[in-house]
């Protein structure tokens, strides 16, 4: 890795976006909260002020010490970030007059200035704030406009500091790409030697070097995440590598057997261990979605923790986090809850005296992907949807109950299928069916019935914090209800979900 861009976050929503946009490029980046800088070092290229919810007229507004940074690195303040250096060298920023929320164009562009190369007349960006620069200090200079807004992006004179009250790095932004491309690749000259085979090069040996010739632990999922952790570890240490796959009871149907025959064939060194009726028998009479999943994760620690004492000599424990997670973990707001369980096994490492390992804490889910082909990693692993960690238990609304999950593993079969069959399976992000807990009044033949109801859920999303429902042609959807009802016996009703996130979550549980 030699050079990178770091991104300084003051809780934008969108802070993740820009460091994925510059990792397409093909340049390594870093997200560090505003409040947790450190001196950056020679392997920085350049640095990047991100947007926030804050104004920075507010009291306690975020800020960093700019004089660290400018002249020494090329800097580009995106919205927020562009209010606070004129903000702190004396400009004025005050309250729109006009809506800054959407759409805009950029009416005047000095394209003779590097952050604008080939950029087009009156091209499109997208617009998000609440304030606006009225008036720059006296040695920066204007150097794109719109009708609306005179100071929508300004460079410093004499130095590579630039600000722009647009975000780039959204789709609306027509030519953002070029933008950052303008500053990163161009202005900061950084080398765009951030790819999926390096990635592997560099981490396989730093794995090598680290563990040596202990014993690591791995408990896979059967997810995409887990999976391509276990085979960079399988690439770098061979079979002192353990993993685990444990069924609880709550898979898709037959998904225990079929991915731990896949898992073998990739010559994983792994045991599968069948803990269903156990899973199964602690949730007998729990209907709370949060005891649901706490039973679940205590169940799961106790059964990993019996599987992995009887390793001899372990002492890592691999997990699959990714770097979302780790974003999350030093977030602007302090340490985050919301963490997802599954990828960090309770008090597992301190119990055992294990030390954590987790190669893929670098790479967003789209660079997990990518590094998981380039390991020719098969495409049915890799282009599965996310699955949640206590399974189906959070798809059947209230008791979970064996005959429960077997009527969803029949009905969930019957979508994920139909959904691979007509090609729309890569179109979606996700997808699932949830168990209601009612009864409808049907007619069957000459009878009538009174059975469950199933809601199906599909939906779209680039990481899954936020998601539109899929629009899923109707002639399909009345197929999959077609064959669900004549094909699944105690169902009678199916309905689809048209919620989006927010304000409804992918999951009702």
């Amino acid at each position: 890795m030699s050079q990178k861009i770091l991104i300084f976050d003051f809780g934008s929503q969108y802070t993740q976006l820009i460091a994925r946009k510059i990792r397409e490029l093909n340049v390594y980046c870093e997200i560090y909260p505003f409040n947790h800088y450190t001196e950056p070092d020679n392997s920085v290229a350049g640095i990047i002020l991100s947007g926030s919810p804050f104004s920075v007229r507010d009291k306690n507004a975020p800020t960093i010490d700019l004089k660290k940074l400018r002249k020494k690195y090329p800097v580009l303040g995106i919205c927020y970030g562009a209010q606070l250096m004129a903000h702190t060298q004396g400009g004025e920023v005050a309250p729109s007059t006009h809506r800054e929320y959407g759409r805009a164009f950029l009416s005047k562009i000095d394209t003779q200035n590097p952050l604008f190369k080939n950029f087009s007349p009156n091209s499109q960006v997208w617009m998000s704030h609440g304030d606006t620069i009225v008036k720059l200090p006296a040695n920066f200079e204007t150097i794109a406009s719109t009708d609306n807004i005179t100071n929508a992006a300004y460079q410093i004179k004499g130095e590579q500091t630039y600000g722009i009250q647009f975000h780039p790095e959204v789709y609306h932004s027509t030519e953002g790409v070029q933008l950052l491309q303008n500053f990163v690749l161009d202005i900061c000259k950084a080398q765009p030697d951030w790819t999926p085979a390096s990635f592997i090069e560099t981490t396989v040996n730093d794995l090598r070097e680290k563990i040596g010739s202990d014993v690591v632990i791995l408990g896979l999922s059967g997810g995409v995440d887990s999976t391509v952790a276990a085979v960079l570890l399988h690439k770098a240490i061979g079979s002192q590598l353990h993993c685990i796959f444990v069924n609880n009871g709550l898979l898709r149907k037959n998904e225990y057997a079929t991915v731990l025959e896949s898992y073998q064939q990739m010559g994983l060194n792994v045991r599968g261990v069948d803990s269903s009726s156990l899973f199964l028998n602690a949730l007998k009479g729990v209907a709370d979605p949060e005891k649901k999943r706490k039973i679940i994760g205590k169940a799961f620690i106790e059964v990993f923790e019996e599987q992995a004492r009887q390793i001899p000599n372990a002492k890592w424990l691999a997990q699959g986090t990714i770097y979302p997670d780790v974003i999350e973990s030093v977030s602007v707001n302090g340490p985050s809850v919301t963490i997802k369980s599954h990828h960090n096994v309770g008090g597992l490492p301190e119990k055992m005296h294990l030390k954590v390992v987790e190669p893929l804490r670098l790479l967003f889910k789209d660079e997990v992907r990518r590094v998981g082909k380039s390991l020719q990693i098969s495409e049915k692993f890799l282009d599965r949807h996310p699955f949640p960690g206590p399974g189906l238990a959070i798809r059947i609304l209230g008791e979970v109950t064996p005959e429960k999950v077997a009527l969803l593993q029949e009905v969930d079969n019957i979508f994920i299928t139909s959904l691979r069959e007509y090609n729309l399976y890569n179109q979606v992000w996700q997808a699932g069916v949830m168990l209601l807990p009612i009864h409808s009044v049907g007619v069957m033949g000459d009878e009538r019935t009174y059975e469950q109801v199933v809601a199906l859920r599909a939906v779209t999303s680039t990481d899954g914090m936020t998601a539109d429902w899929a629009q899923l042609p109707y002639e399909f959807l009345a197929l999959v209800s077609n064959r669900i009802i004549n094909q699944v016996k105690g169902v009678n009703r199916v309905v689809y979900d048209i919620s989006s996130k927010p304000p409804a979550t992918i999951e009702w549980e």
